[in-house]
């Protein structure tokens, strides 16, 4: 009981810094809607980088991607990681210079729904709406995934019941959300990225020392077929979902192919950088675009680093509980992370990494409610029903949508068997052929029209759903990642309906070409 009330301590001492910041942030936050949704374009490169990668990478990074590992070896889960990494690098290349400057110059637009809107000059405000809808569903399934990660970090540190952990930690993220707004939750999300590097190397490095070196873990692991392979993977054994196993040796069927097609397949991660608002809106909010250059580094460092270790720390952790009950399914498989540090650490430590997962959950998700809730208060709201809405009206829009998002996410979440690295790979598809098209070409190809983004939105976005749900249980060529063909897809209507489409405005042609030039200038 007071190793469980050392690491309870340590916990809460960490949550209230995060309420801190808050408290701090809340009084310019909510002086007006732009400091609330956006900081003011005020974040430095060190804050705008990190807060990208923490409250994109969620508590997955340190309990879906580990989990991933743990249950089926090394292939699936670091062809994940690689795809993530070249993402990651070539989105903070390409795109954030140009969203910076394109951002500003179409109408200082705070959301990305605005900018949309505003770089193809709507009287209609149809991309509005379309952009808020998409963000509103995929932020809602995002925000469960949060939810059932407090759920399961706390059901499993002090065996308390799952529901009641889970409410609680949407509570608390609702409540924050709803306290400092953006650029609170900018600042913490620094802050915990660092937690989280922090927690992912230390459980590493401890834990190869505990195994007995890095090559007992390798002796240990390489019996399994599969387990250590980038072209198989490993198959465990299960009745009703369960891992089995013989005086402590954990069973595997024969390792399963993981073929080209698979591989680009997983890579195809990466496509989703290019359209998942909250990294995209630290693009918009750093205060300087050459500044971007220097979070560029910064971002790629993280995630290098970060993806490693949480690969890692799930093979290791096969070496160490090869056959542990509390790890035999594969939704458990994902608290080998958090077994690790309560093994590893001295009660108080392993609080602290704890407070990694907690950060890494707290960081996406009151990033997700933070963009849902705008999406609706300021795209919908005040951007097509109430265009005159006054700044506290939209304020009170965002909180009741909160709300509703915070209730409709516990609802996602209430299944305690949920999988978070499935639930994250739905959503993350969704933001990626929805939005990473029409992000990519609105910045890059003046030919690009109004009805072509349309397009490119619908078809991306519905594609998602037709393939995880009608397409991908044929199997086959079909059990493809529903990102790939979808991001495919939508590419494919925007190029067709925009060359069959009128030529954009000489408006529009000139307003591309002074975010350009602002572009290099600034």
């Amino acid at each position: 009981m007071g190793d469980k009330l050392n690491i309870l301590l340590a916990m809460v001492s960490y949550m209230l810094i995060v309420i801190f910041i808050g408290v701090y942030y809340a009084k310019r936050s909510q002086e007006n809607s732009k400091n609330y949704f956006l900081g003011g374009r005020s974040l430095g490169p060190w804050v705008a980088a990190m807060s990208a990668e923490a409250s994109d990478m969620s508590g997955w990074l340190l309990m879906g991607l580990p989990g991933v590992a743990y249950w089926c070896g090394l292939a699936d889960a670091a062809w994940t990681a690689i795809g993530l990494a070249i993402g990651t690098y070539v989105n903070w290349l390409l795109v954030s210079k140009r969203l910076r400057a394109y951002s500003v110059v179409s109408g200082d637009s705070i959301t990305v729904p605005d900018f949309l809107s505003n770089r193809f000059k709507e009287k209609k405000k149809l991309i509005l709406g379309i952009s808020a809808i998409f963000i509103l569903i995929f932020f809602t399934v995002y925000a469960a995934s949060c939810f059932v990660t407090c759920g399961k970090l706390f059901a499993g540190l002090f065996q308390l019941p799952y529901h009641y952990m889970m409410i609680a930690g949407a509570i608390f993220v609702l409540l924050y959300t709803i306290l400092g707004g953006f650029l609170a939750e900018s600042v913490s999300d620094f802050m915990q990225s660092i937690v989280m590097i922090v927690a992912l190397v230390g459980v590493l490095g401890f834990g190869v020392v505990h195994a007995g070196g890095l090559n007992a873990v390798l002796e240990n692991l390489k019996n399994i077929p599969g387990f250590l392979s980038l072209t198989s993977i490993a198959s465990p054994n299960t009745v009703d979902g369960v891992q089995q196993a013989v005086n402590g040796t954990p069973l595997f069927n024969e390792a399963g192919k993981y073929g080209f097609l698979t591989i680009l397949s997983t890579m195809s991660w990466g496509l989703g950088y290019f359209g998942v608002p909250q990294v995209l809106l630290r693009f918009m909010a750093i205060r300087k675009t050459h500044e971007l250059k220097t979070s560029r580094r910064i971002a790629t460092a993280w995630v290098l680093i970060s993806l490693t270790a949480a690969v890692c720390i799930g093979l290791m952790g096969r070496a160490i509980f090869p056959a542990t009950a509390s790890l035999a399914t594969q939704s458990s498989a994902e608290n080998v992370f958090a077994q690790l540090s309560q093994l590893l650490f001295h009660p108080l430590l392993a609080g602290v990494v704890m407070a990694g997962i907690l950060a890494a959950t707290i960081s996406s998700s009151d990033s997700y409610l933070l963009i849902a809730a705008s999406a609706v208060s300021k795209n919908l709201f005040e951007g097509i029903f109430k265009k005159n809405a006054t700044d506290k009206q939209v304020m009170t829009v965002s909180r009741v949508v909160l709300l509703l998002i915070t209730l409709i996410g516990v609802g996602i979440a209430w299944n305690e068997e949920s999988v978070i690295f499935e639930v994250v790979s739905f959503a993350w598809a969704g933001f990626g052929a929805t939005f990473g098209p029409i992000i990519l070409f609105s910045l890059f190809w003046k030919r690009t029209t109004r009805w072509g983004a349309i397009a490119g939105m619908v078809a991306g976005g519905s594609m998602v759903f037709v393939w995880k749900l009608l397409l991908k249980p044929l199997g086959g060529v079909f059990g493809i990642y529903e990102l790939l063909p979808a991001f495919l897809f939508s590419a494919l209507f925007i190029v067709a309906i925009s060359l069959l489409t009128e030529k954009p405005s000489a408006e529009i042609q000139e307003e591309f070409e002074k975010a350009r030039t602002y572009c290099e200038a600034d």
